[in-house]
């Protein structure tokens, strides 16, 4: 065991300051509590653990986080915390209007407000969708208390035409179909009923799973946890877990700043690049890095791309869902593939090193997990471009592309705005084949705003 279980004092916890000096202020507080039933010894003298939560009745991707809560509070009890629920921002990728991305740094904000202003000792962060594992993380990192990320996990696979059908991914290609007669109404309604056939976040290497994955290579998560289905009782036990180690971690004083190093952050990177993530994670790990004070470049990017194949074989550059990789050895399977690629001696929530954690990981099905000499795809997951459209840089995704398009020459076609674009992308008369460029501007974090998909 690594240095970080060495235990802290009961006088040097935060909520001690609220609740354990013999003045009016914390009879208070201890009054307080009283006041919703609870006993003295039920939080006295225990370290006091908040369960972020981003649960809603209109976010399907942590519809079930509320139950998830009370398996935490289990493993909390367990080990003899008290656990405190606190309820945050819940942002639902699909119904959450103009766009998740203006809201994800408010999430960061109020995730490190509540852990600030209230006697809270360590955090267990449930969420999962898009913009909300980034939030959390920004939040957990810039308060620096002992934190872990308990994933809202991946969503069941569905089939459609004796195919595996994955939300996002497929939901455009089959609007494509739809509009091109391909699909009737009656079997366009049934479709929408099945095609996502559970809670949890979708089941594509969408910007969900990209992020949820690249937080368990840094060392957020217990190893394993970010594949496990949503409704498998995995989950639930997994759920408890987390609750049961943030305590040990409040007792070792394992905070962010312990073990997100430089080391986490290229670790998350190369993950990243073997999953053929989404290229959002670009943008929220640069915020994510910021916030420990590391700077992560577009170059450092393009380098390890380069250096590290895909992999995973998951739509939308592969051909599997995410129950397949969990099925295949999840997360510590495909860290163990590319090993080389990865600083092993970095420190996670469990308390050891990176290495550790997968050291008994065993790849299951490498049709999902591919071998590094057997990538996915010829593309890498991530490419830079510059130019003069892009003076700043631009990140697109080679490995999820037909490779046709890897050199193409074509007439530009420009639309000043989504509304403009929305307008006249159908119209019959429109000007323009299939080699024709389409560019869409101001559709930026200002422009559009924040920057919507």
């Amino acid at each position: 065991m690594s240095s970080a279980t060495s235990r802290r004092t009961l006088e040097s916890l935060r909520s001690q300051r609220w609740l354990a000096p013999d003045d009016m202020r914390s009879f208070a507080h201890r009054q307080r509590l009283q006041q919703m039933g609870l006993r003295r010894e039920e939080f006295l003298d225990r370290p006091v653990i908040a369960i972020i939560n981003t649960w809603s009745d209109l976010s399907p991707c942590h519809s079930h986080l509320r139950e998830r809560a009370e398996a935490v509070k289990r493993g909390i009890l367990l080990a003899g915390g008290f656990p405190v629920e606190l309820p945050a921002l819940s942002l639902g990728e699909v119904m959450v209007k103009p766009t998740t991305m203006i809201y994800r740094n408010f999430l960061a904000m109020e995730t490190e407000e509540l852990l600030r202003s209230l006697p809270i000792d360590g955090a267990v962060l449930l969420g999962g969708c898009d913009k909300t594992t980034p939030g959390m993380l920004m939040g957990a990192i810039s308060m620096d208390i002992p934190a872990i990320f308990c994933p809202a996990g991946p969503m069941l696979n569905d089939r459609y035409r004796g195919q595996s059908v994955g939300a996002g991914t497929h939901t455009k290609k089959f609007w494509d179909d739809y509009v091109a007669g391909d699909i009737a109404k009656p079997e366009w309604i049934k479709l929408e009923a099945k095609m996502t056939r559970s809670p949890g976040t979708c089941n594509t290497m969408g910007t969900a799973s990209t992020m949820t994955s690249i937080v368990e290579a840094m060392g957020f998560t217990l190893p394993g946890a970010t594949s496990i289905p949503a409704m498998d009782a995995n989950h639930v036990r997994m759920a408890s877990q987390c609750g049961e180690r943030i305590v040990g971690m409040v007792w070792e004083d394992l905070k962010p700043s312990r073990f997100f190093t430089r080391a986490a952050l290229s670790n998350g990177v190369a993950a990243y690049m073997a999953l053929g993530g989404s290229t959002n994670a670009a943008i929220h790990l640069v915020a994510i890095a910021g916030r420990a004070g590391l700077a992560l470049s577009l170059d450092e990017m393009d380098a390890m791309a380069q250096k590290v194949p895909v992999i995973a074989n998951l739509f939308p550059s592969g051909d599997k869902l995410m129950e397949d990789f969990f099925y295949a050895g999840g997360m510590p399977a495909l860290l163990k593939e590319i090993a080389p690629q990865l600083d092993l001696t970095a420190l996670t929530v469990t308390g050891r090193s990176l290495g550790e954690n997968i050291a008994d990981a065993v790849c299951l099905d490498d049709s999902v997990i591919r071998k590094v000499s057997q990538p996915v795809a010829d593309g890498a997951a991530l490419a830079v471009l510059r130019g003069n459209l892009c003076p700043g840089g631009a990140v697109i995704k080679p490995s999820a592309a037909n490779p046709k398009f890897a050199k193409h020459r074509g007439r530009a076609l420009v639309f000043d705005s989504n509304a403009e674009m929305l307008a006249q992308i159908h119209a019959p008369d429109l000007d323009i084949d299939e080699n024709t460029v389409l560019i869409l501007r101001n559709g930026g974090p200002i422009g559009a705003p924040g920057m919507p998909e």
